[in-house]
């Protein structure tokens, strides 16, 4: 809208430009509201976005993220987001000069951070889920009166994400026929295939998850799927779509395809990995009762959940655990501004935490692989990272990363936090805990690894934690910091 009250139907072409229409939908919302917001800015001035000029984004810019009386600054990140929208929108506009230009040095924030690591432990995921999921209480005992029709739809999704490091897109948008069921040599883990077309980088790649987790989702298949689908198929709710299209193959191979007739007859076809998440939506299968979607995560009406709904889930669980595990007053305090100890008290769990949580867990398991099991040498590691790579490589091939440098960026601090508090944790004590260590050789090896978990658990990775005995070996000390932020929570 214009000062005036009146559509702007400059920003209408701008959306139903290519430049705009061309983008992924999460950045059509992010830059939808990144825009939003310089528009309220330019509004208060009186001046139209079409001529604001490079002092306008100036003083837009030391307001958003210097300005010491706006309570909700933002960090270098967001701005070289909101940039980039900006400049996609100027330049789009053909504005000359440009106001605002990412591609410039000037205009790109100096603090950014590349990434931001968020992530939780075996027990505390298992605090979230039993709270937040299952509706427990403190006591961990059931809450009377807690419903939840579509419990194992979400536990299932949250183990298989923390047990196969899958983007909230990527596990979201499988089909029902890609559940993974080849297993490996020795059968703890199976393998299938990600789709190009719904990945971030568009290749397609093998994922590996734990038999465990495979196992929870193929009982959410049986009881809560099956019966959202019975329940849709009578009432009609699938007769009744705009869009179908009946699988009546899928082909194997390298490249499988998936071929269809729709709802006038028409045949078609189309490869597998060339599919996105929403042309996923429109396939179905030939079930007992009728047709039933090919879609594996379905709502409590029995039809397709889109990826990002599961915001709401994950927002929704964060919510219940601040209800059950804090106060009245501590809740009326805004997250941002609670105290630490009061934070730690209720997990907060986003998606991408449980990739985090998954790469920072295969580091550690496969560093004490590689030097505690194995019984390698400083030499014979060496040999070993030649022939197969190292234990970044292996968590690069794991996350689908294009290089194992986005790997280091992302997990290389969080990593060097972990043995950095290991060695001032096992600095003043031995390891039996009674007694000081005072050689350089005591504390050198005293950082070789990370205590344990308290208790002896399932991990939701699918691998038995042990107790405090057991040490993960991390990577050599000289690594530096990327930067990246890390949230440890109990």
């Amino acid at each position: 809208m214009r000062p005036d009250g009146m559509v702007d139907t400059g920003l209408l072409d701008f959306v139903r430009s290519k430049v705009f229409s061309s983008l992924e939908r999460e950045s059509k919302r992010n830059y939808a509201t990144d825009i939003r917001i310089l528009l309220e800015f330019s509004s208060s001035r009186g001046v139209s976005w079409r001529e604001a000029t490079e002092q306008d984004l100036t003083d837009f810019r030391d307001w958003r993220c210097r300005a010491p009386e706006n309570p909700r600054r933002i960090s270098g990140t967001k701005w070289n987001r909101e940039a980039a929208a900006f400049t996609k929108l100027f330049k789009w506009r053909k504005v000359h000069p440009l106001p605002v230009d990412v591609s410039w040095r000037e205009d790109r924030a100096a603090d950014s951070v590349s990434s931001r690591v968020s992530w939780l432990t075996p027990r505390t995921w298992g605090l979230w889920s039993d709270v937040g999921l299952r509706g427990h209480t403190r006591a961990g005992t059931s809450a009377p009166g807690w419903q939840s029709r579509t419990e194992i739809r979400n536990t299932s999704f949250v183990q298989l994400l923390l047990s196969s490091g899958l983007r909230r897109q990527e596990g979201g948008s499988l089909l029902t026929f890609e559940i993974p069921t080849q297993q490996l040599r020795h059968g703890r883990y199976l393998h299938g295939r990600i789709a190009g077309a719904v990945r971030r980088s568009k290749n397609t790649r093998t994922y590996y998850a734990s038999v465990d987790a495979v196992g929870q989702v193929e009982v959410y298949v049986q009881s809560e799927r099956a019966w959202a689908v019975q329940r849709a198929q009578e009432r009609g709710a699938y007769e009744s779509l705009s869009r179908m299209r009946l699988i009546t193959g899928v082909t194997r191979g390298l490249r499988p395809k998936v071929e269809w007739v729709d709802a006038n007859g028409v045949a078609g076809g189309q490869d597998l990995s060339r599919m996105g998440w929403r042309e996923r939506q429109w396939l179905f299968v030939e079930g007992p009762r009728g047709p039933e979607p090919a879609w594996l995560w379905l709502t409590e009406q029995g039809l397709p959940m889109a990826p990002d709904r599961w915001n709401a889930v994950f927002r929704n669980a964060n919510l219940r655990c601040e209800e059950v595990l804090l106060s009245e007053e501590e809740r009326k305090i805004e997250r941002g501004f609670r105290l630490a100890v009061v934070r730690g008290r209720s997990p907060y769990a986003t998606p991408h935490a449980a990739r985090h949580s998954y790469a920072l867990y295969m580091l550690i398991v496969l560093n004490q692989l590689m030097e505690s099991r194995f019984g390698l040498t400083r030499a014979e590691r060496r040999d070993f990272a030649l022939l197969f790579g190292d234990p970044w490589w292996l968590v690069k091939t794991l996350l689908g990363h294009a290089d194992v440098e986005v790997t280091k960026r992302h997990y290389l601090a969080p990593v060097a936090h972990l043995q950095l508090e290991s060695i001032l944790a096992m600095a003043a004590t031995s390891d039996s805990g009674d007694q000081p260590v005072t050689d350089v050789d005591g504390v050198r090896a005293a950082g070789a690894g990370v205590a344990g978990h308290p208790g002896h658990r399932q991990s939701p990775w699918g691998a038995p934690m042990t107790g405090r005995g057991r040490r993960a070996a991390l990577p050599p000390a000289d690594h530096h910091s990327s930067g990246s932020s890390l949230r440890l929570l109990p």
